[in-house]
């Protein structure tokens, strides 16, 4: 594959679930309208298309499934639908009643290109409540390796197969129908341990009030447990309502999620269409140690499976991507979730501030205060942590230190920030220190000259992590660090003696891109004044500065994004490289469809209009280059020797004790080569 743009290129794979208007009793009419549904899914580029159970006959024809007539229609039925499938990319996988020696069986039968691959028959028959399935069928539970013939063609027979896609890393197709996915240990759950990735539902599953939340969050959770995606298609228009109702609704789940839902009670064919992400199912369940362990333990090896392999020559060309990749994965867009996580991470920060705090025997906490993003927020984790202690808010003794680029904005907001919220506040001027120390160094700024190099902004940043210690050795405090989750991944902070260091750093967990969040969450559900909102507000339009350079009259103050890259981009690379380990390429794939196009996908609330901004695909490569130059390059050593502080997202931490752990003197060539390989410069 050559397209850049080409969705199976990236580890993606296009799958439907689909719901037609069924013909009771009419097998001819049926195999047609489900063609003509294949025939959409495939030009849509659809790998894999699911259909309700029994589709080929109806569910609900009670005892004219035994009818001969019925099921000489419904094997003819299946050889016409496999003839019709010779030109059509998807694995079709259709509900047919079909018999098998001396039993009738209620199957999935799965075709490709003309071929029947294999015949599942369904292990778990309902016969409680509204169900009488073993009226009429044979239970398909225990059925191993055996073979039928139905469409005219030989095929596998059993519940022990796996459709395998030899062209399609990590594409391995898993069937049950129905019941099956209700029982306490469905059938999928063996068939995922053995390398199942997508798993198929074909489902009758007659609708009642309340059913839908239910069958849903089974299917969530079902999907979560077994690290898979699972695509369910629902019977509904046509089925008979004698005694029964039906709303055909079609899903497709993920690790948990859905990825996409029709509405119920439709009209007409109605399919979900999405692009399950067959590269973060394989990391997931490589990172999950226990998922091989249970593998092991319940004996589910690949010997007890039929693989039945099949190519499946997926287009190469760009077909968009199915799925909503969020611009800002470690921030929700949803409102209700977005509060939610922000209470959480603040409420973690706060806990385990408080645990040091007792533990530690300190009473105080010192904090360096700049008026940004950072210091800002860690004060507020500082001061409600005081409140919670019962310390006092004078325990929390912030501290502003100017240097030779500090703007009056920011010393300003700083102050007003202490005062308001009444803490200790004071200000030390590091300037004559610095002067001194890099007089002492023999710099050429002490002579007067415009040198502003790395040292001459370690010295400022140094001096004020020097401050901070010696006031916490006097004040019988522990420094607060500042530093946040991103700023550690691009090595974005001094080493050592600078902002790298702390007695403990309540933001090490966080990413810059939700600091603003919560900070606003603070701002809503604190029981912070107006005033203090009205400097927090303020704080939340500075532009994202170290200030250790002097702004000239006419030139623009020192920007950190211009430097680093926008944290928008930065955070999206880090969570897809450290939560699940994907090639450069593929982020960049996504990120060009996540931040293409400013209009497209929801943003999360609050966010600046003015901020709101698109990337195209050059600058994505270009930034995406910085990031894996500074975090797989030279970063790790400042990382390796990073103090304590909670993990908070389940994006995943840079700490060397927990999630992330790799040598310090690493270099960053492969994923340099990857990039410069494979992504286009425009």
């Amino acid at each position: 594959m050559t397209d850049f743009h080409a969705l199976y290129r990236h580890g993606f794979a296009r799958v439907a679930a689909c719901t037609l208007p069924v013909a009771l009793a009419d097998p001819q009419a049926n195999v047609l309208r489900t063609l003509q549904q294949a025939q959409a899914c495939d030009d849509e580029g659809v790998a894999i298309c699911v259909f309700p159970e029994l589709g080929l006959s109806g569910y609900a024809i009670e005892d004219l499934r035994q009818q001969d007539v019925v099921l000489d229609r419904v094997d003819a039925a299946v050889a016409e639908l496999a003839a019709g499938s010779i030109d059509l990319l998807p694995v079709v996988v259709v509900g047919a009643p079909l018999r098998h020696g001396d039993g009738l069986y209620n199957c999935a039968v799965v075709i490709h290109r003309g071929r029947v691959l294999g015949v599942v028959p369904k292990s778990y028959l309902p016969n409680y409540r509204e169900f009488y399935e073993a009226r009429q069928f044979s239970p398909g539970a225990g059925m191993r390796g055996g073979h039928i013939r139905v469409g005219g063609q030989d095929a596998p027979f059993g519940t022990d197969l796996l459709f395998a896609a030899r062209d399609v890393a990590g594409l391995t197709l898993a069937v049950e129908i129905c019941e099956d996915i209700w029982v306490p240990q469905p059938p999928s759950t063996q068939a995922a341990l053995a390398g199942a990735s997508v798993i198929a539902n074909l489902s009758a599953s007659d609708i009642t009030v309340g059913k839908t939340q239910t069958r849903t969050l089974l299917c969530q959770a079902h999907s979560a447990r077994c690290l898979c995606a699972y695509v369910y298609a629902a019977a509904g228009e046509g089925e008979s309502t004698t005694d029964l109702a039906w709303d055909g609704q079609v899903s497709v789940f993920e690790n948990g999620g859905v990825l996409a839902q029709s509405d119920r009670f439709p009209t007409g064919p109605v399919r979900a269409v999405a692009d399950v992400d067959l590269d973060l199912l394989r990391q997931e369940r490589m990172r999950m140690g226990t998922f091989g362990d249970n593998r092991r333990a319940t004996q589910a090896y690949d010997a007890q499976w039929r693989r039945v392999e099949f190519v499946l020559g997926p287009p190469v060309r760009d077909l968009g991507l199915r799925r909503e990749i969020a611009r800002f994965p470690f921030v929700p867009s949803a409102p209700e979730q977005l509060a939610q996580d922000c209470y959480e991470a603040f409420s973690i920060q706060v806990s385990a501030l408080k645990q040091r705090m007792r533990t530690s025997g300190a009473r105080r906490m010192v904090i360096g205060i700049s008026g940004g993003l950072d210091s800002t927020h860690a004060l507020l984790v500082a001061v409600r942590t005081a409140d919670e202690l019962g310390l006092g808010r004078d325990s929390v003794l912030g501290y502003t230190m100017p240097g030779f680029g500090t703007s009056t904005q920011t010393r300003s907001n700083a102050l007003a920030l202490m005062e308001a919220l009444g803490v200790s506040a004071k200000e030390i001027d590091i300037r004559p220190t610095a002067r001194m120390m890099l007089e002492q160094m023999g710099h050429p700024f002490a002579g007067g000259e415009a040198v502003y190099d790395v040292t001459f902004e370690n010295v400022q940043a140094g001096l004020r992590t020097d401050f901070l210690f010696r006031l916490a050795n006097q004040s019988g405090g522990i420094v607060i660090g500042t530093g946040d989750l991103s700023e550690l991944a691009l090595g974005w902070c001094t080493y050592g003696v600078g902002d790298q260091m702390s007695h403990y750093n309540v933001n090490a967990g966080l990413p810059k891109t939700l600091i603003q969040h919560l900070i606003r969450w603070v701002m809503s559900h604190g029981d912070e004044e107006g005033r203090t909102c009205d400097i927090l507000r303020d704080i939340l339009h500075t532009e994202i500065s170290p200030e250790l350079i002097p702004a000239h009259e006419g030139q623009p103050i020192q920007s950190t994004e211009a430097r680093i890259g926008p944290y928008a981009l930065q955070d999206f690379n880090l969570y897809y490289i450290l939560r699940h380990g994907f090639r450069p390429s593929r982020i960049a794939f996504m990120a060009q469809h996540a931040w293409g196009d400013r209009a497209r996908g929801a943003w999360p609330p609050g966010f600046p209009e003015d901020r709101k901004t698109a990337y195209d695909l050059a600058e994505i490569r270009r930034w995406l280059l910085v990031f894996v130059e500074r975090f797989f390059g030279f970063s790790q050593f400042k990382r390796s020797a990073m103090p304590n502080g909670p993990k908070v997202l389940a994006g995943g931490a840079l700490s060397p004790r927990g999630d992330w752990r790799a040598p310090s003197d690493g270099n960053a060539r492969l994923w340099i080569e990857e990039i410069e390989r494979t992504i286009p410069e425009k």
